[in-house]
């Protein structure tokens, strides 16, 4: 017998040798094996009507809060001096008692009446972007304003003057006149991404400069109703009433936003609040400054878009594109040929997908541009060429 066990002795040893040096080698083998024998017990735990083992959970690594700033103070110190207060006043004439409508009373007066004014103030804020004393603010924060004043941080005071103001996009620029002025970098807000911290500077209710901090919340929002042109960044830092024309930045101090506008039941701050681009806002202080103007591309013409329903009158397959509800009276929609009730899919080979998305595309295109149109009309499929005209300002309300 242990002539036929002594050829395998050395092979099994050899064996034993070598699975004891892979297990020590590699021992998440033996924990690969775990699962089988885990199931094993919990089968054998479960017959004998034995408690369960505590569950196997993996942990995580400790936490560090190490890789963050614990303060944005450097951050606030080198913006917060470039955000100033606005202050916009007007006169406007009090309504009169009325009886002095009565010709009783009237006879007293003969035709000089008494006229009273009293003065409507407003208060925003801006943020100064060159050391030439120019300020980005918002349009609704200095429009109709008979005197417009800015108070910097440091405790100076001047009047502004208007050097431009775009109400399709909320955005005005004021110029001031200082010496040693205070002025904040500019960002790209291209490179802003939800979840990157962000910091609002204004001034609040009057109370004096505040900053609150949140996150970016979502970016390109629009359909708000808010202005013809929208691709607001959201934000859950909180912004009130004097908000309005101040900074949103981000965690390195540099602007990425002008603050505009909030979403809200009360009035106050409910963590939905909407800043203009930095990009976009840039643009439109180049054009103010050099023309006066913000020039924009227009196609002169109305449309909605197209619901199920619309698209199977006009015999589409998909509701794609918008319908021309209207075309303005000699305008370039209307010299190209187009009339109401025209399917618009596509402008420049680029397929309409959202009215406002290509109403902000046609806005870029320089005026005098020829562009071919894709156009439905009565089920026939037709090429039409236009010449984009300059979009006109809009009525002073």
């Amino acid at each position: 017998m242990r002539r036929y066990l002594k050829p395998l002795f050395w092979p099994v040893l050899s064996g034993v040798l070598v699975a004891v040096l892979l297990l020590n080698l590699f021992p998440q083998w033996l924990s690969s094996s775990q699962p089988i024998s885990r199931v094993a017990d919990y089968l054998q735990r479960e017959t004998n009507g034995e408690p369960y083992p505590a569950p196997d959970l993996h942990e995580a690594a400790p936490f560090s809060r190490s890789g963050g700033p614990v303060s944005y103070a450097d951050a606030v110190n080198q913006a917060a001096p470039a955000v100033v207060n606005v202050y916009s006043s007007r006169v406007v004439e009090r309504e009169q008692h009325p009886l002095m409508s009565d010709p009783f009373f009237r006879q007293f007066f003969g035709e000089e009446m008494p006229s009273r004014q009293r003065m409507l103030s407003s208060l925003g804020s801006g943020v100064i972007v060159s050391e030439e004393g120019y300020v980005l603010t918002n349009h609704h924060v200095i429009s109709g304003a008979d005197q417009i004043q800015v108070a910097l941080r440091d405790g100076r005071e001047t009047l502004a003057e208007v050097i431009g103001t775009d109400p399709e996009s909320d955005l005005a620029v004021l110029k001031i006149n200082l010496d040693n002025l205070p002025t904040m970098a500019i960002g790209d807000s291209e490179n802003v991404a939800v979840g990157d911290v962000s910091l609002a500077i204004g001034n609040p209710f009057g109370v004096g400069q505040t900053v609150t901090m949140g996150i970016i919340s979502a970016t390109g929002r629009n359909h708000l109703g808010l202005s013809a042109y929208e691709d607001f960044i959201q934000t859950d830092a909180a912004i009130n009433p004097g908000n309005s024309g101040g900074a949103l930045i981000n965690a390195k101090g540099a602007l990425i936003g002008i603050n505009t506008a909030i979403f809200s039941r009360s009035g106050g701050s409910q963590g939905i609040g909407f800043a203009i681009p930095v990009n976009l806002a840039r643009e439109i202080l180049d054009e103010l400054v050099e023309q006066g103007r913000v020039v924009r591309g227009w196609l002169g013409l109305e449309v909605q878009e197209i619901t199920s329903g619309l698209a199977a009158s006009f015999g589409l397959n998909a509701a794609q594109g918008v319908v021309v509800s209207s075309v303005v009276q000699n305008g370039p929609a209307q010299r190209a040929g187009l009339r109401p009730g025209d399917v618009l899919l596509a402008i420049d080979g680029k397929p309409i997908l959202d009215p406002r998305v290509a109403m902000a595309d046609i806005a870029e295109i320089e005026p005098g541009t020829r562009l071919p149109l894709k156009v439905v009309r009565n089920g026939e499929t037709l090429k039409i060429e236009i010449v984009a005209g300059e979009r006109p300002p809009p009525p002073q309300r």
